[in-house]
């Protein structure tokens, strides 16, 4: 048991390591670049991307454990791997969009982001179907957060 507890730790808290270090970029830069931003009239209050992105983690921490319990590292490999291949990628779309102001390049990243998430929660699926489950609501947001991004770009040409 102790062994179990110990891997959900690891898998949630390399998830939110992601989140905190994509945060490093994204939370100085709010009230100072994206504030002044013209963003269209459904972009969400700020308040609601905090926890919001917290249970998007903690879901897709407890995803990769169900994953890494039901098959361990060598035979959940290829989809833990993606796991961290997507994680990587969420951090770069933090770094390009709020760190270097460029929502241009970030919606490019956004769109590999959100290809890598899909395979990520098919690959999941298939080994443990709740843990694919898991992660749809991280693809639903990814995409919103993608229109999103398109229109930021558009109107800040």
């Amino acid at each position: 048991m102790p062994r179990l507890l110990l891997g959900l730790l690891i898998w949630v808290g390399l998830s939110f390591a992601a989140g905190a270090i994509g945060s490093l970029a994204t939370t100085p830069n709010i009230p100072q670049w994206y504030a002044q931003l013209n963003r269209p009239a459904w972009t969400p209050p700020n308040w609601v991307f905090g926890p919001v992105w917290s249970a998007l983690y903690l879901l897709m921490g407890i995803a990769a454990w169900l994953v890494w319990r039901r098959v361990g590292l060598a035979a959940g490999a290829l989809p833990l791997c993606l796991f961290i291949i997507q994680l990587v990628l969420n951090t770069v779309w933090s770094l390009l969009f709020f760190g270097l102001h460029r929502p241009d390049l970030a919606f490019g990243e956004i769109i590999v982001l959100w290809l890598a998430i899909f395979t990520t929660m098919v690959t999941f699926w298939r080994v443990v179907p709740l843990g694919g489950a898991l992660l749809l609501p991280y693809l639903l947001w990814v995409g919103f957060a993608a229109a999103l991004n398109l229109a930021i770009w558009r109107l800040n040409p």
